[in-house]
């Protein structure tokens, strides 16, 4: 074989200088054949022509390659081995060994394997949206620092796909109440719902994942896909890039929002700081397909496709729980009060992003807010609510003094306990008092309370007798005649007419 250098130069001679191969043979010492192989071949840079060993597989090479192929797409129970295979080759005449063909099948397998992940590291098909088409949503761990403590957040991540605005929120729990909150707000902030959002395969929406796009999606956030109308897709398992952009978001919003965020006093004060910061960027931040206009811009070209927003998504996620005999339950390690009228009795706890409610007998008894505990080797908090507890101390108004939920009551109560429960038969007034909250109004019963502290001995007289006053409706102002129903001629007074009423007739 001639080198590259030795065919330019006989090509160029040819080509250019019109040389005739009697005239490139004597200069270069080569055969006429040979000259007339290369010029008649076009080849440029000349290889070896690549060696092919005869194998007795060669004719059974397509009959095998699709036999491996039917196997990969059965189960892994019902493929055959590769000595299978072999055993039918020679049922077709096949007498090469069994070597051969495992050589073969595990060339093939690698060159598959090799194909499979070459496609998925290394090609990409760009995505285009239309405006209100699709949302990408994703959740993503990050810190802050709240109330003097750096926290552990877990921060919902929100983009419309066409005009890339984005929208975050915290939470402290990944949990179907949270993302139903999430969603709301999200929405109200974009100023209306896409048709479509575009999901991983997170354990709060999909409770089970099938072969290809085939999910098992939970019933609650169905319900909730349902109330905002819009469709939901998920993608494949560790295919993060079918939503690259609310991916990418995770990792921007890292350089763009939390190394500069100040310290927060509560959640709600660094949620209110995250929908500002959100609303900045999308002024300062030009669009990635449109360097000349902002996410605003888009933004604002979009809010005309998007759906209305409706009101809010009854997003709770109900329990069964049972009252204990001291009034109160237990949820994530904390305990709440209830009525006491429910005592040793089951009730239906509704679980919210903020607050929790009671539910019994189709009526809500009770609501707190919610507390969350991070250090669950300790005991919980307890959350008491004193007015559940007023029926337990009119039968037993003894509990006023060390009973734990009366530590929370105003100080104008307080106050009135401490000078009442020195005297014999205190406790019982103080529990009458406490009552009347529930028949009159606590704000109005509290200043009763105020103003029977400033007598030397006060009393329970002395505070139905302020109350009392206060309830009372004031006099309306006596009203001015009109003009066109006053009399004209007034009636003049006798009394002598009663007088004949004394007579007596004979």
């Amino acid at each position: 074989m001639i080198d590259v250098a030795l065919l330019s130069v006989i090509r160029r001679w040819h080509f250019r200088e019109g040389l005739p191969i009697r005239e490139i043979t004597r200069r270069t010492g080569l055969s006429r054949n040979t000259v007339r192989k290369y010029l008649a071949s076009g080849v440029v840079e000349p290889r070896y022509p690549q060696r092919k060993t005869p194998s007795k597989l060669d004719d059974f090479e397509l009959t095998l390659t699709s036999w491996l192929f039917r196997e990969t797409r059965r189960h892994r129970k019902q493929r055959k081995t590769v000595r299978q295979l072999h055993s039918d080759l020679v049922q077709m005449g096949f007498t090469g060994s069994y070597d051969r063909v495992a050589a073969f099948a595990r060339l093939w397998r690698q060159e598959q394997q090799e194909a499979k992940r070459t496609a998925a590291r290394n090609t990409f098909v760009p995505l285009s949206f239309a405006p209100g088409e699709a949302f990408q949503f994703d959740w993503s761990e990050d810190y802050a620092v709240i109330n003097g403590v750096n926290t552990k957040l877990q921060v919902a991540h929100f983009r419309l796909s066409h005009s890339r605005a984005f929208f975050l929120r915290a939470y402290l729990l990944q949990t179907h109440e949270m993302l139903f909150d999430a969603h709301h707000h999200a929405f109200m902030a974009f100023g209306g719902i896409p048709e479509r959002g575009i999901y991983d395969n997170m354990k709060t929406a999909v409770d089970k994942v099938g072969r290809g796009k085939q999910r098992t999606i939970n019933k609650r956030f169905t319900a909730m896909a349902s109330h905002y109308l819009f469709e939901t897709e998920f993608c494949n398992p560790a295919s993060g890039w079918e939503k690259g952009q609310v991916e990418k978001q995770v990792l921007d919003s890292r350089r763009r929002v939390w190394q500069g965020a100040p310290a927060f006093k509560s959640l709600a004060e660094l949620n209110a700081w995250l929908k500002q910061r959100c609303l900045e960027l999308w002024e300062e931040l030009p669009h990635p397909e449109d360097r000349r206009r902002t996410l605003s811009d888009y933004w604002q070209a979009e809010r005309e496709c998007l759906m209305e927003t409706p009101a809010a998504f009854d997003g709770f996620v109900e329990y069964n729980k049972r009252v204990s005999s001291t009034c109160l339950i237990t949820f994530e390690h904390n305990r709440y009060s209830v009525p006491a009228s429910f005592a040793n009795r089951p009730v239906s706890l509704r679980v919210y992003a903020d607050r929790l409610v009671v539910v019994a007998e189709a009526n809500v008894v009770a609501i707190h807010e919610r507390v969350f505990t991070r250090d669950h080797s300790v005991s919980g908090k307890t959350i008491y609510d004193w007015r559940h507890y007023l029926s337990v101390v009119q039968r037993k108004p003894g509990a006023l003094r060390n009973g734990a939920p009366f530590n929370e009551l105003p100080e104008s109560f307080r106050q009135l306990q401490a000078v009442l429960l020195k005297r014999p038969g205190g406790d019982r007034e103080m529990a009458d008092i406490l009552a009347l909250v529930l028949l009159h109004n606590e704000a109005l019963v509290e200043r009763a309370v105020s103003e029977a502290l400033l007598v030397d001995q006060v009393s329970k007289q002395h505070v139905l007798n302020c109350l009392s006053k206060l309830s009372d409706v004031p006099r309306p102002q006596p009203t001015s005649t009109p003009p066109a129903l006053k009399l004209v001629n007034e009636p003049v007074a006798d009394t002598s007419r009663y007088d004949r009423l004394r007579r007596t007739t004979p």
